[in-house]
This record gives C-alpha cells, structure tokens and sequence, in this order.
C-alpha cells in the first residue's frame, strides 16, 4: 500500500510540474513569436508609474 501511495504522489507532482511548466514554456514562446510592439506593454507601464520612486530596502552601493 505504501508503494501505491508514493507512486501515486509522485505521478501527481510530475503531472502538475509539467504541466505549469507547459504553461510557462507557451507563454514565453508565443510572446516571442506574436508578440510584435506590443510585447513590453505592461512592463513599460509598470516602469512608468515607478519613475521617481524612492528605492527601498537592500545594500547600498
């Protein structure tokens, strides 16, 4: 029974893993690919709002 139940966790875990891997890998395929101007569009936004904020938190250089 014990082998039973590692096995079926671990077909478990590789099935979820791969499949957000899946997702992942897709994702970042098809940006690449389809993307074209717009592929930065909410990474640009982002840095926009950021502009002038202060810096928190880690060593100072």
């Amino acid at each position: 029974m014990t082998a039973y139940i590692t096995d079926f966790v671990l077909v478990a875990v590789l099935i979820i893993g791969i499949t957000a891997f899946m997702g992942v890998i897709t994702n970042g395929i098809g940006e690449k690919i389809f993307g074209g101007k717009r592929r930065t569009q909410f990474t640009d936004e982002s840095a926009k709002y950021r502009t002038g904020w202060k810096m928190v938190g880690g060593k100072k250089s």
